[in-house]
């Protein structure tokens, strides 16, 4: 019955797209392909590749029904960030009190990505909360396995959401020196610091947030944290040198492409879920399931954000879309249709600094497989993430299950995202 109502709603909703529903043993692998019968121009055959992100949803939901079917009660979809909504809102006014400066227009420069209304989705501080809940569990190497009493429980919380805080400082100190190294004008739909305050005082708020994130960190006392997070700092810029200075070879490169990735996304969340369990005392083996996690749904949603860059628009991405390509950035979805059309690579080493070549870059990528092809990467990463999730220690506490369900959910909307 479940399989003849997906049939009939892809068969009336997609027509002219193959999807394919692949079940594994985790009961969450998804694969999808589709093909478009007739050719428009460039700029709408890029266009038309965002349909996936209309049909996934549908997916999510036969894949939590799927997922639950051993239940006797189909459990209700979940709201994560919802589950977390009270910690979330009291880690943003930690972060406001946080970035407060002596000398007021560094005060105004560090705090203008905090302030209510511009403070963005929180997505980094809520994968890191419901993993210190999904993580809730006996404290190894005890014999038996100890539980935590209430007092230390707290404290433990309590210096998770440090890491939380922490690593919106990173990831906010990070956009502000791309801002200035992009040249961008827009961030989260308003005018970028750079541009409203200048490339200095922007690069220097940077700098700020990331001094109160060191601040933050040393006060945890724990030598394995800090030096996982430090570790991030240096994969952000080495990953944004990757990205000034690669040869010609390395910009073509699937494989360069993915490294410089995971040093610029993927680095910081993974190594915070990472910090998340070992804060927790939990196993080698448990913090590598964390670090797994993060690292898939990290990559799976940068490659999401490459296919944003030419099918989003600048109004839903609060920035400025093919902004990479005007910049000279060659990314997942080109690389992939440069295989399929071996003379884009002319273009490419050509660059973009003439239109027409953006123009005929477009053409060939509308013409490929690119856009398809980086999100079937993306949905592969994300069940790796999902996988990651199912694959910690087993635990009948409702509210470990409840955050476990939502890091899986997490994947699903990173991948359907549409902004």
């Amino acid at each position: 019955m479940l399989f003849s109502r997906l049939s009939r709603n892809l068969r009336s909703n997609f027509n002219g797209c193959r999807w394919f529903l692949s079940l594994g043993d985790k009961n969450h692998r998804f694969l999808f392909s589709h093909n478009f019968h007739s050719r428009r121009n460039s700029i709408e055959q890029v266009m038309a590749s965002s349909i996936f992100s209309k049909g996934l949803p549908t997916l999510h939901n036969i894949r939590y029904q799927i997922h639950h079917q051993s239940s006797s009660i189909v459990e209700d979809e979940l709201d994560p960030f919802s589950l977390v909504a009270d910690e979330l809102s009291l880690i943003g006014n930690k972060l406001r009190a946080m970035v407060v400066a002596e000398v007021p227009k560094l005060a105004s420069a560090a705090e203008y990505f905090f302030k209510m209304g511009v403070e963005g989705k929180r997505f980094r501080p809520t994968v890191l909360l419901l993993m210190s809940t999904a993580l809730n569990l006996p404290i190894p190497n005890a014999s038996p396995p100890i539980e935590l009493d209430d007092a230390l429980a707290t404290d433990l919380r309590s210096r998770q959401q440090c890491i939380a805080e922490i690593t919106e400082m990173i990831h906010v100190a990070s956009l502000l020196h791309d801002d200035v190294l992009d040249d961008a004008d827009t961030r989260r739909g308003i005018g970028s610091l750079n541009v409203v305050m200048g490339n200095k005082l922007s690069v220097l708020a940077g700098d700020f947030l990331l001094s109160r994130a060191c601040v933050a960190l040393a006060s945890l006392k724990n030598t394995e944290v800090v030096s996982l997070l430090s570790k991030v700092v240096e994969h952000l810029v080495t990953g944004e040198t990757m990205q000034m200075t690669t040869t010609s070879d390395q910009r073509c490169s699937m494989e360069h492409y993915m490294k410089k990735t995971y040093y610029k996304t993927a680095s910081l969340i993974s190594n915070s879920c990472k910090a998340i369990a070992i804060l927790a005392g939990q196993t080698a083996e448990v913090a590598m399931l964390s670090f797994e996690y993060g690292k898939n749904l990290g990559l799976a949603f940068q490659l999401i954000d490459d296919v944003l860059d030419f099918t989003g628009t600048s109004a839903s991405l609060g920035k400025g879309s093919l902004s990479d390509i005007r910049h000279g950035i060659v990314t997942a979805p080109v690389l992939f249709a440069m295989e399929e059309f071996p003379q884009l690579r002319a273009i490419v080493d050509e660059g973009f600094e003439n239109p027409k070549n953006i123009d005929l870059a477009l053409e060939y990528l509308g013409k490929s497989r690119g856009i398809q092809r980086t999100r079937e990467l993306a949905v592969k990463h994300a069940n790796l993430a999902a996988e990651a999730i199912d694959s910690l220690p087993q635990n009948d506490d409702d509210e470990v299950k409840k955050s476990r369900r939502a890091l899986i959910d997490l994947t699903h909307r990173v991948i359907t995202r549409t902004k």
